[in-house]
């Protein structure tokens, strides 16, 4: 997955418009997201959150928290734009979450639904609507980019104090998030053929030894006693 540009409206601390374009940050092939406190760095990777998964990281997403500016003029709605390339297609994601607006007739306000939509570029005909159904649009997103909300926060972005919460987490977790963050199954699928292969050779062994046990016994009963006693003990499948 590759980010291009990611464009923020009365979100967090952001009043107004701001664009971070990715492509110029990373043309060096390395950028640092830096600046005092309050600045609005960890609202930009919840940005990033909120474009591709409808929610943001952890607690910033309790009941009673808002993504709305309280900087940001009262007609200005709260807004997130991404435009990103993930498994082969340059997609761009819009998201806006549930707001109050003022009403378009009388006083007071009224809140807005939150809204999603999702465009694809073709070479040929330019931007194309692929949805506006939230469930939709999540579903998609998340088959591309392989991983939930929670694996792309833990693995991905790594928030302040969240990356000591990855090193906790058990064995297991870490070792199936890791794999599907990797693409391991390549690796499972051979680990599972030599098995497949290992469990065939050793059924032949088997087979192989107790056909040579069945012929000596024959031999040995062929021969009569002085044969038997003449033939080398028989060893088993499994015997040293």
């Amino acid at each position: 997955m590759r980010l291009h540009r990611l464009t923020l409206t009365a979100f967090g601390p952001f009043g107004t418009t701001q664009e971070v374009d990715f492509d110029a940050l990373s043309s060096a092939g390395l950028f640092l997201l830096h600046g005092p406190t309050g600045a609005g760095k960890t609202s930009v990777l919840d940005a990033v959150c909120f474009a591709l998964y409808g929610a943001v990281p952890g607690a910033r997403q309790s009941p009673g928290a808002t993504l709305r500016s309280d900087h940001a003029p009262v007609g200005l709605p709260t807004e997130v734009q991404l435009e990103l390339t993930v498994g082969g297609r340059r997609l761009e994601v819009t998201r806006s979450p549930a707001q109050p607006r003022p009403k378009k007739r009388g006083d007071g306000f009224t809140l807005e639904k939150a809204q999603s939509r999702l465009r694809a570029y073709d070479s040929e005909r330019g931007w194309q609507a692929l949805s506006k159904s939230h469930q939709e649009i999540g579903e998609e997103l998340a088959q591309l980019i392989g991983m939930s909300r929670d694996q792309f926060c833990q693995v991905v972005l790594l928030p302040q104090g969240d990356f000591a919460r990855f090193l906790r987490s058990d064995a297991e977790a870490r070792g199936k998030l890791l794999g599907k963050l990797f693409d391991t199954r390549r690796f499972a699928a051979v680990e599972e053929r030599l098995a497949e292969l290992r469990r065939g050779a050793e059924a032949r062994v088997k087979a192989g030894d107790e056909q040579i046990l069945g012929l000596a016994q024959r031999i040995a009963q062929a021969g009569g006693p002085a044969a038997a006693e003449a033939a080398p003990p028989t060893v088993r499948a499994g015997e040293p």
